[in-house]
């Protein structure tokens, strides 16, 4: 059995909790947060606690803090002798333990949203070797999808998975802002939204791209900008465009 505590309470937290809620061979057997009313959702399964220096021994300590507190918190807790891991895309593998660690889920995570944890990948990284068993033992008891790969690698990987996922849910935004203006169900969309998800993920992203750029159809693309009121959105139309052409030459 895996004892693990958790550190915090936000979306990846909640999500990691209810997940090894149902694993035979891990128990979380405290969660911390330093509002007490951030606990109550987790009082009534395991022990919580407001307070850093009364976390239990544990095997794993899982960081899931602001990306800007998380070496704050791992100094915090390094006196402990289990494995620190925080769960950060951006942030490097840290130094404040021996036993300092990376648990990773490459996903979006909204707290009343529910995720298949089986298919989200885990990206591991260890500071200890003889760590890596344990760690990955962890992550495959929710997921059939774990890797090990260095900080180097897991920057740049968040940093295309903003691309891929924070920057194309700002388009689905914009997007919606054009069919409320225009009184049009963004229901209508959504049959599209799936069928280029699914091309992207089946084949090069960059040999299934359509639309009026990689056309170089002018009349509609300034058709198109002549709608465009927001001066924000017209100049992301311009930039995306022009990058597109740029690419498909």
């Amino acid at each position: 059995m895996i004892n693990m505590v958790l550190i915090g309470t936000g979306n990846v937290a909640t999500h990691l909790f209810h997940a090894f809620l149902t694993t035979e061979n891990v128990k979380v057997i405290q969660v911390y947060n330093h509002l007490e009313e951030s606990l109550l959702p987790f009082k009534k399964h395991t022990a919580t606690t407001t307070s850093l220096s009364q976390i239990k021994d544990a095997d794993v300590y899982v960081i899931c803090v602001k990306d800007d507190f998380v070496a704050e918190t791992a100094k915090k807790i390094s006196f402990k002798k289990g494995i620190i891991a925080h769960t950060s895309g951006s942030v490097e593998l840290l130094k404040s333990s021996a036993h300092s660690a990376v648990f990773y889920p490459l996903q979006t995570f909204s707290k009343n949203v529910e995720v298949d944890f089986k298919e989200i990948p885990f990206c591991l990284e260890t500071s200890n070797k003889g760590d890596n068993e344990l760690l990955e033992g962890l992550a495959k008891s929710i997921s059939n999808k774990v890797y090990f790969i260095s900080s180097a690698q897991r920057k740049k990987l968040h940093l295309a998975a903003v691309f891929a996922c924070n920057f194309v849910n700002y388009m689905y935004s914009i997007s919606e802002d054009i069919c409320k203006e225009n009184q049009v169900p963004f229901d209508v969309l959504s049959a599209l939204i799936k069928e280029t998800a699914k091309k992207a993920t089946l084949n090069s992203p960059k040999d299934v791209q359509t639309g009026p750029a990689v056309r170089k159809d002018q009349k509609t693309i300034q058709h198109h900008l002549d709608q465009i009121n927001n001066a924000d959105y017209k100049e992301i139309y311009k930039l995306l465009t022009q990058s597109i052409i740029n690419q498909h030459e």
